[in-house]
């Protein structure tokens, strides 16, 4: 069938299940939103900014695993793009951004609004094309969805300059891929790397299953559970896997890290064995290498290979994916595997969590935001999806929060990005429509991406905002408390828009909350108005995200919150 590109572009994501793309039009890209305009076999939503269109389809993209979709145009539109592909790149993300790009004929001519894009957006992503001719449109396409979504997840950018767009040639839209040099087919566990890694943790006295976001990415979270109930081996989880192994499970010590809590620091600093899960070892974790696990063996299972001995010596490889290497191990450790072995171990790490509890110091005169957290999942529970934004929101929600599922908790971990929280909403509420879909922001990030409230508004994308509102760049103050002295520098946020007056200018609702019951009835409210909302909390200006890890410190050596009686955990 002869088309222009332009028609190429929307019959290739028809071809490839796509129901919903963000974006944002310009000149460069102007042939392919004309096609758009002329089609119905998916929606296209409009955002107000390029970096929300990606983050938006981000957010689709966690929520379902799918690959998600964005469009831009060249110039600023594309590097306006540039935070969504890096914030995507580094948690392993699938996305498909298609970009416009000037006329070939300007290409190198510094042409008005022409962008080198294939070489800004070549670290932060998977894979990037500059489409030269015609003919190579429809192999192009289906190879960046390939390339998404196979192997280890990633965005890819595919850069179409305008003629491309407008020229006819015929679309044959192929059927699979020929991509040699590309690992086409995840690569396949080694049942002999499984057995010695089996053998290990039959030996080990204090084992300990580390895991982290591509255990969410491959869907391996029935069979981690599984795992872990057969062997009775205590779990942790990074701030990505949160919901994998469900908060109520009592292997579950909790996340680890820089905030993780007092009983997961303790274990991993105490272990004889990691069992790595799709987790990279990040220094978020890890924090001083030279400390990190250092009583340990380690078996690490990751689908790239890359990441096996980047940052720590690893003593059992496992190459592949998450979810193969796990049923190979319940294989291998049933019928072998005594689940009172580790009693004693789990027995110290149980007096390490009674010691110091994930809790704080609750108060009558002044909302804590860690409340506002534990409230949000009474009330809303297993049936939200939850998003954040960065900073110390980010981290009460991680701490406290009662995440129940993977895929259920929606954040920027690795490129750590203000802003994501609002258009990441944006796209999880589009996928799931029937959720409540709540983003945990702060009134710093908020104001980075605030301008989606249009978005939400004009497509009827009832999204609850939660600003736990301190008036600082709370992280950063937090910091600067512990580290310099209180000098804070350029985190004082108390002038402030009014934001019930903004969320109401934006055709949504917005609710200003001082006290608890104004909370319980706001987001009730808020549910039943079917609105995009905003619901302002002022908390507690000075409260500390605690415990905390010392940058480059070791993870048994935490700031943790002063309590009066340590034998009971009391404040």
């Amino acid at each position: 069938m002869e088309m222009n590109g332009a028609q190429m572009v929307c019959e290739a994501l028809v071809a490839e299940g796509v129901k919903t793309v963000f974006g944002y039009p310009g000149g460069a890209i102007m042939n392919v939103y004309d096609a758009i305009y002329k089609q119905d076999g998916f929606e296209h939503i409009l955002n107000r900014h390029e970096q929300a269109s990606v983050h938006a389809a981000d957010g689709y993209a966690r929520t379902t695993g799918e690959v998600g979709v964005a469009m831009v145009t060249s110039g600023p539109g594309f590097t306006n793009a540039v935070t969504g592909l890096a914030t995507a790149y580094m948690d392993s993300i699938p996305l498909v951004v298609i970009s416009g790009q000037v006329p070939q004929m300007l290409l190198g001519t510094d042409g008005f609004q022409e962008i080198d894009a294939v070489g800004i957006s070549r670290p932060c992503t998977k894979h990037n094309y500059l489409v030269r001719n015609i003919a190579d449109l429809p192999r192009i396409l289906k190879e960046a969805f390939h390339i998404a979504r196979t192997g280890r997840p990633g965005p890819v950018l595919v850069d179409i300059p305008k003629d491309i767009t407008a020229e006819m040639g015929d679309f044959v839209y192929p059927d699979t891929v020929n991509l040699p040099s590309y690992m086409t087919v995840v690569p396949k566990v080694k049942e002999e790397e499984v057995q010695a890694a089996v053998e290990a943790i039959l030996k080990a006295k204090k084992p300990l299953l580390y895991i982290g976001g591509g255990a969410v990415l491959s869907n391996a979270s029935e069979e981690i559970r599984t795992l872990a109930e057969l062997s009775q081996i205590p779990t942790v989880e990074t701030l990505m896997a949160l919901g994998v192994m469900g908060a109520k499970n009592p292997l579950r010590l909790g996340m680890l890290g820089m905030h993780g809590n007092y009983a997961s620091n303790m274990a991993m600093s105490e272990t004889d064995l990691i069992i790595s899960l799709g987790a990279r070892f990040d220094d978020r974790v890890t924090g001083n290498l030279a400390e990190f696990g250092k009583y340990a063996k380690i078996i690490h299972v990751d689908i790239d290979p890359a990441n096996i001995g980047k940052l720590v010596t690893v003593d059992y490889p496992i190459v592949g994916d998450v979810k193969d290497a796990v049923e190979m191990m319940i294989t291998g450790l049933t019928e072998r595997v005594n689940s009172e072995q580790y009693n004693d171990w789990r027995e110290v790490l149980a007096r390490y969590d009674a010691l110091y509890p994930q809790s704080f110091e609750d108060s009558d005169e002044v909302i804590k935001p860690q409340w506002v957290i534990e409230r949000l999942g009474e009330l809303v529970g297993e049936q939200a999806i939850i998003t954040s934004d960065v900073g110390q929101h980010q981290m009460w929600a991680a701490q406290h929060f009662p995440f129940d599922r993977p895929r259920q908790w929606i954040n920027s971990g690795g490129l750590g990005t203000m802003g994501f929280g609002l258009p990441a909403a944006l796209g999880a509420k589009k996928a799931f429509p029937g959720k409540t879909v709540i983003n945990v922001t702060g009134d710093g990030s908020i104001l980075m991406n605030v301008q989606e409230l249009v978005t939400a508004s004009e497509y009827k994308i009832p999204v609850i905002n939660v600003i736990l509102n301190n008036q600082f760049l709370g992280m950063v103050r937090q910091w600067q408390t512990f580290f310099y002295e209180d000098r804070f520098a350029e985190t004082d946020l108390s002038f402030q828009p009014n934001y019930k007056a903004l969320a109401e200018a934006c055709h949504g609702i917005g609710y200003d909350i001082t006290t608890k019951e104004e909370f319980d009835t706001a987001l009730k409210d808020a549910i039943e108005q079917d609105k995009v909302a905003f619901l302002n909390v002022q908390v507690a200006r000075f409260e500390d995200v605690l415990p905390m890890v010392p940058s480059n410190g070791s993870l048994n050596n935490m700031m943790l919150p002063k309590i009066s009686n340590p034998e009971k955990g009391e404040k």
